[in-house]
């Protein structure tokens, strides 16, 4: 495999937007309770984020957004989700609508961003609606759950299985709506990721145009409609490139565990009925455990991340194995950020579980979010396994 010339997303200007998230981590921080309580971003949080450009990571660049590779959307989840996992969740779902927007044809690329590199979209793959042909359009209805993001966007995707004027299925695709041409259902009431808003969208009989159609088969099998065949960042593998959007904030939520504990500890924090937590060798052996599986979740979230901006640079279709193999790299940041963070419970104690402890909402959103089809780590598990044996028959088509 070779990579191709350096994406814009390498510049010094795009490296420096992990940077600007961490700036944010502390505000973040302040405003996690309301969030979570709320069911909804705080506003203070969607507006720094708008002002520092983090919600036009993968806008292309002709349309004044960053158009950074996937390594770097991934690291500015990770940053993040230090500070709120519902508003890392949010944010990089927002920025993953936009790569999948950036794979629509010029046209329908201009109508979202013309007059507004930071206009937010949300989406929803699994085809819970139908669009049904016509003279006019693609006539869409259904009801779409856990549509993330939804209440700060002005777009949505929503997967629907295309059929002909006689009923009869020709395809899998996402149609591009406008947010006003929907209804918002408050469906969202969950132990965990409460701030993102998740509701159910629900669209009645809206007319959708040719161009705002998307064909997933077509791009499962990494054929986009976008013209710009040399912008890189658009050629990324369509699964992978999807689920890594949900890794990021997974990992930072797990950093920001260990940084609350650490902090803790710091205070002088004693065991009950034994002696200072820091000069105990199970809270030094623990936290030591909980650092290596934070590492250990890093480092395959990025080779995950470079694998599919490098074979989207090499202008090759990501082979089935590297594909499984991503998967399995995300199932393998959700094990080991939850195995960290049952360590770091361990020593921070039984007052984790105290609702005024961020600790307790960090594990809702962890264990909420882990649980995510797109990183379930057996699932991962079985589709790697099945393509290193050369099984064709895998357990999903969202390979």
């Amino acid at each position: 495999m070779t990579t191709g010339a350096a994406e814009p997303a390498h510049d010094s200007e795009q490296a420096t937007l992990p940077e600007r998230a961490a700036a944010l981590v502390e505000l973040l921080r302040r405003n996690a309770t309301r969030t979570d309580q709320d069911r909804c971003v705080a506003p203070e949080n969607i507006a720094a984020l708008d002002a520092a450009g983090l919600f036009s990571l993968t806008v292309p660049q002709r349309l004044g957004g960053h158009q950074a590779c996937i390594r770097t959307l991934v690291q500015v989840g990770s940053e993040l989700g230090r500070g709120c996992g519902s508003t890392a969740w949010t944010t990089s779902l927002i920025n993953i609508s936009g790569w999948l927007i950036g794979l629509y044809p010029q046209r329908t690329q201009r109508e979202v961003y013309a007059q507004d590199p930071g206009t937010r979209a949300c989406a929803v793959l699994p085809p819970h609606g139908t669009g049904r042909t016509s003279d006019a359009g693609t006539i869409v209805s259904g009801r779409w759950g856990f549509a993330s993001g939804c209440l700060h966007a002005r777009w949505a995707l929503l997967g629907m299985t295309l059929t002909g004027e006689h009923g009869e299925r020709r395809d899998q695709a996402l149609a591009l709506v406008p947010m006003h041409q929907l209804t918002i259902e408050d469906t969202w009431h969950v132990a965990g990721m409460r701030g993102t808003g998740s509701n159910t969208l629900v669209a009645d009989g809206v007319v959708v145009p040719a161009h705002r159609i998307l064909s997933v088969t077509h791009a499962l099998q990494g054929t986009y409609p976008t013209e710009f065949k040399d912008e890189a960042l658009y050629r990324a593998a369509f699964v992978p490139t999807l689920a890594l959007s949900l890794a990021g904030p997974l990992l930072g939520l797990a950093r920001g565990a260990m940084e609350l504990v650490l902090a803790s500890l710091a205070t002088g924090r004693g065991i009950s009925h034994t002696h200072l937590a820091r000069e105990a060798p199970s809270t030094q052996m623990q936290l030591a455990e909980a650092a290596s599986l934070i590492d250990t979740a890093t480092l395959h979230l990025l080779r995950a991340a470079d694998d599919v901006d490098n074979w989207a640079a090499s202008g090759q279709c990501m082979p089935l194995v590297n594909r499984t193999r991503a998967r399995m790299d995300i199932g393998t940041v959700a094990r080991c950020a939850r195995e960290a963070l049952d360590l770091l419970l361990n020593v921070h104690g039984a007052r984790s579980f105290a609702e005024d402890s961020p600790l307790q909402r960090i594990w809702r959103d962890l264990e909420t979010g882990t649980r995510h089809a797109m990183v379930n780590p057996a699932i991962a598990t079985e589709m790697y396994g099945r393509a290193l044996l050369g099984i064709e028959d895998q357990i999903t088509p969202l390979i």
